[in-house]
């Protein structure tokens, strides 16, 4: 085992970086393994195939290195967080669209190629994974509540049988720890409070790598 949740030291810094810079790790690096860290390293280890543990082991370490470059002094120290930009789907540059990148984990709210807001974003499990594809919305419930999960879903634009776009509690609270049960997950309630009152029933839905 190469690193573990509560260690500390330079490699860890150096794994946040490198994290950072496929778009796993928001933020400084701090050089401290903790949940947040743990979190990114387990996403990464489910997207690419691993066994799913949140420790840095050599095969992780391995396929981390072989994805990203010598991170710069400016990644190590926080001055610049390398994160993706946003690159839109061609299918998303025309017309009123909710473009939603699993690569980038991000909503971008899209009129007529211009976008108008960014939000971080998370998704299904590998049990009940987010459908891809386009989509339109077709249902908009401010204080919806799941009937199948008996949990609140504020703000749901549904897009795809019971899948909609909605604001999380849980995803604020825990971050990417968690998954969805199918739902395109926003945490910022304020940024999906204004996605909702701007979105209208027909808009289309594009859900992506």
């Amino acid at each position: 085992m190469l690193m573990s949740r509560g260690a500390r030291s330079d490699q860890v810094r150096e794994l946040q970086a490198r994290l950072a810079q496929i778009g796993w790790f928001d933020g400084a690096p701090t050089g401290t393994y903790g949940p947040v860290t743990t979190a990114a390293v387990q996403g990464f280890q489910g997207r690419r195939g691993l066994p799913v543990t949140g420790d840095t082991d050599t095969v992780t370490w391995r396929k981390l290195l072989g994805m990203t470059t010598e991170p710069t002094r400016a990644e190590l120290t926080g001055e610049t967080v390398n994160k993706p930009a946003v690159k839109l789907d061609p299918r998303c540059t025309t017309g009123r669209v909710m473009c939603v990148s699993k690569t980038t984990r991000t909503l971008s709210w899209v009129v007529d190629g211009e976008v108008r807001s960014t939000m971080d974003v998370r998704f299904g499990s590998e049990y009940t994974p987010t459908r891809e594809g386009v989509f339109s919305v077709f249902l908009k419930s401010r204080d919806h509540v799941s009937t199948l999960y008996d949990t609140p879903m504020p703000y749901a634009l549904f897009f795809s049988g019971g899948q909609a776009v909605h604001y999380s509690s849980d995803f604020a609270a825990n971050g990417y720890s968690g998954a969805s049960h199918g739902c395109v997950n926003v945490r910022d309630r304020a940024a999906v409070s204004a996605l909702f009152a701007e979105v209208r029933n027909g808009d289309k839905v594009v859900v992506h790598w």
